[in-house]
């Protein structure tokens, strides 16, 4: 029995959803849409095609949060990301999970992303296998504090301690931010090229000027949610010294 779920956040891409959906099917594990307020009919197909996936609608877009709402529906021990654009190679997720059977302080599990139609890895992967965080010997992986969320397989018990994804990121960044909060709790997050997740990115996208006014109105946030992070990680890591010491 799968012992993981695959969380998915999605906004007015309902063909590209139908895509990843048919793709996941195969490998008979839970799933969640959250729908971001799409409107678009991505809530009525959802449940009309593929009723064995559990769609939630939210009724308004709160970005990269939209993620916490799945995983704390999962009834699983680890959750598996997927964007509404990308899907999960057919072993991925039982990689994962042994994995973090065997790495008691693993949270998270940072996949090999392949971007289509090329068919090659996207280039956060080369920066994550060459992190200059090295490699612990309890760990399967390079450490890293960043991932391509798409590509990203969590332990839900840490996922939930450490409380998700922080809102105040709508998008992006929300990545990086969740792994100085792990780090801070004392979890590990690896890049395991032996994972895989394959995206295909959308050709659906917001128009240009509601991506700028979007950047523009998180660029603030941005600073402040890095700043105040960064600062409670330093603290967090002194104080765990100290008790060290």
């Amino acid at each position: 029995m799968a012992d993981t779920t695959v969380v998915i956040a999605t906004r007015n891409r309902v063909d590209e959803l139908t895509r990843t959906i048919t793709h996941l099917q195969p490998l008979r594990v839970p799933v969640i849409v959250v729908d971001n307020g799409s409107s678009d009919d991505t809530v009525r197909r959802m449940r009309k095609d593929f009723p064995w996936v559990r769609t939630v609608s939210l009724g308004r877009n709160v970005g990269a949060s939209a993620r916490n709402h799945g995983v704390r529906l999962a009834r699983t021990r680890y959750v598996a990301f997927s964007d509404d654009d990308s899907w999960w190679a057919p072993d991925a997720l039982s990689t994962a999970e042994e994995l973090f059977e065997r790495h008691p302080r693993l949270g998270v599990i940072a996949a090999r992303v392949v971007v289509h139609p090329t068919g090659t890895d996207d280039p956060t992967c080369d920066e994550m296998a060459s992190s200059a965080l090295g490699q612990a010997g309890d760990l399967p992986g390079p450490s890293v504090l960043g991932f391509v969320c798409c590509g990203s397989v969590v332990r839900r018990e840490a996922f939930l301690q450490v409380g998700g994804f922080n809102p105040v990121l709508f998008f992006p960044g929300e990545e990086r931010l969740f792994c100085w909060d792990m780090a801070a709790a004392g979890w590990e997050c690896c890049y395991v090229a032996d994972a895989v997740a394959h995206h295909w990115p959308s050709a659906v996208r917001s128009p240009s000027t509601e991506r700028r006014a979007s950047r523009d109105a998180q660029r603030p946030a941005h600073h402040v949610a890095t700043a105040s992070a960064s600062c409670c990680l330093r603290a967090r890591l002194v104080v765990g010294q100290a008790r060290i010491a």
